[in-house]
Parts: C-alpha cells; sequence; structure tokens
C-alpha cells in the first residue's frame, strides 16, 4: 500500500537478503566502498564476499562509508521515483561514519521530509529494521508510526555472532587487542554482540566451535524469552555451520519465523573474515 509514498533508505553492509529487495522496491541501498590497491569497489555492486575471502590473508582491503554527495544522489534518485518521504536505517554510529554521513546530506535537503535511524546494531541486526519498516509501510502503517515505531523497538532487536578468529575485528580496530591476543593464544571463542551505545562486547566466551553453537544458541533463547520472534542467521563463508545453527534453532525455539540464511556482505567479510555464524533475533515484529 504505502500510501504516503516513503522509501526506505540503508546501506549495504545491511545485510537484507536479495528477495526481500524484490519484494519491498522501496527499500533502497547505499553500496559502502572496499578499497583494494587496483580499484575502488562498491559493495554488492562489483565485489561480493567470496572475493574478499579469496584474498585473505595475502591482501587486506580498506574499507569506507559512502561520502555526503552519494547520499544526496540517492536521495534525488528516490525522489525522482515518485517518493516524498524516506526513513533511513543505518548502522551503529558507533561502528561506523554511515549515519553521519546520512544524516549530514539530509540535513542539506530542505523540501523532503527524511528521518534517520541509528540502529545500535550490525549487519541483520540493521537489516532487520530495514524489512520491518517495508513491512509496516506496506501494509498502511504511516511515515509517523513507523518512525515512532523503530524508536520504540530498537531493543527489540539483538544479533550475537562468534568468528574462527578476531585477527580481522582487530585489525580494523573494532576490538580490544587484549581480548584478540587471548582468543587466540587460548583458542576461546567470544560471542559477541552490540551494546546500548552501538559498540562490540563480549557476551561469553567459550571454548571451542561446538560447544560456542550452543552458548550462542542459549543467548539468543534467554533474549527471546517467550515472545514470538523472526530471526537471520547470517555467516562468513561457513554455509555448513549456519544450517547446523538452523536445525538448532528449529528444535529449540517456538514461536518463529527463519526469514533466511545469508553469507554477510563483502564490507562485513572484510571486517570479521571467514568462519563467522550469527544469529538475529526481533522480537514480537
Amino acid at each position: 500500500m504505502n500510501e504516503q509514498k516513503t522509501a526506505v533508505l540503508t546501506d549495504s553492509s545491511c545485510d537484507v537478503a536479495p528477495e526481500f529487495l524484490q519484494k519491498y522496491p522501496e527499500i533502497h541501498v547505499l553500496p559502502m566502498h572496499i578499497m583494494y590497491p587496483e580499484k575502488d569497489y562498491l559493495d554488492g555492486v562489483d565485489i561480493d564476499p567470496l572475493m574478499t575471502y579469496r584474498r585473505f590473508p595475502a591482501e587486506f582491503p580498506s574499507t569506507s562509508t559512502p561520502n555526503i554527495g552519494e547520499v544526496q544522489e540517492m536521495i534525488e534518485r528516490i525522489r525522482q521515483e515518485g517518493y516524498e518521504k524516506i526513513i533511513a536505517i543505518s548502522i551503529s554510529s558507533g561502528l561506523s561514519g554511515t549515519y553521519n554521513a546520512i544524516r549530514l546530506g539530509a540535513e542539506e535537503i530542505e523540501d523532503m521530509e527524511i528521518f534517520t535511524f541509528d540502529t545500535k546494531n550490525v549487519s541483520v541486526g540493521t537489516g532487520i529494521f530495514v524489512i520491518w519498516a517495508a513491512y509496516k509501510l506496506r501494509n498502511g502503517a504511516t511515515y509517523e508510526e513507523v518512525c515512532q515505531g523503530l524508536k520504540d523497538k530498537i531493543w527489540d532487536s539483538k544479533v550475537m555472532f562468534y568468528m574462527d578468529t578476531l585477527a580481522y575485528l582487530q585489525r580494523g580496530g573494532r576490538i580490544g587487542k587484549v581480548t584478540s591476543i587471548v582468543g587466540t593464544a587460548l583458542r576461546l571463542k567470544p560471542i559477541i554482540s552490540c551494546n546500548t551505545d552501538g559498540i562490540y562486547y563480549t557476551v561469553a566466551t567459550i571454548r571451542g566451535a561446538k560447544m560456542a553453537k550452543k552458548k550462542l544458541l542459549d543467548e539468543v533463547v534467554k533474549f527471546i524469552g517467550d515472545d514470538p520472534v523472526w530471526i537471520i542467521i547470517g555467516h562468513g563463508d561457513a554455509e555448513a555451520e549456519a544450517r547446523e545453527m538452523e536445525k538448532m534453532i528449529m528444535e529449540r525455539v517456538k514461536s518463529k519465523r527463519i526469514l533466511y540464511i545469508k553469507q554477510i556482505t563483502a564490507t562485513m567479510a572484510v571486517n570479521t573474515g571467514p568462519g563467522l555464524i550469527g544469529v538475529l533475533a526481533f522480537k514480537n515484529p
């Protein structure tokens, strides 16, 4: 329906699955930049995650947010498509400059109503708000109702994940060196999430991949409680592990809808490396 002609703007690190982008054409995605010596690639446009994995460990690219000019170009494109309002949903401002780039770009647009929302979350933890906003708009919610709903539901989204190594987070400055050193030396696998400031923190620390998956699910179940949930499983070149996690979720979580299982986007892959398993739970969708 979307009678108010409202678009949803996000960036490529949100990890919205292609089928949902097709289902909700009001979603518009700003590509992040992935910079190798030979070229500045656009995430999801001319580079995919598997390309980055193949070039590890010899090459570690840098990543960059869309600039203000790119934000404004996208806003103009959205306007030309007939949209009159925009809800912009971004990765945590504590982990990326994307939110500020979108906010500053939007502030210079005087003749269009634009709401910017900092999810304090990452990857599918951000993407779930994008999907939820598009879903609500399509089902008759007003621009104002969706904006307020995002504020009300910000703590209903929780993504938790673990990785084979913390070296990639350490290299990108996303996690403390002490945690990285301990994890490498003792083969411990921390389960990581975002706190209320939108910064990574360690939920728990487990030795071994098998125990890590079980503990990850334990923590997700604890967060869910008895609430109905939407679930997304993200992985970093680890589909078999993700499918095993899906089976575990099917056995333990009652009132759920698993929206999809997805290889995380190239931008996220650069900063986390291979072997990541993550679970997003979104309560009372």
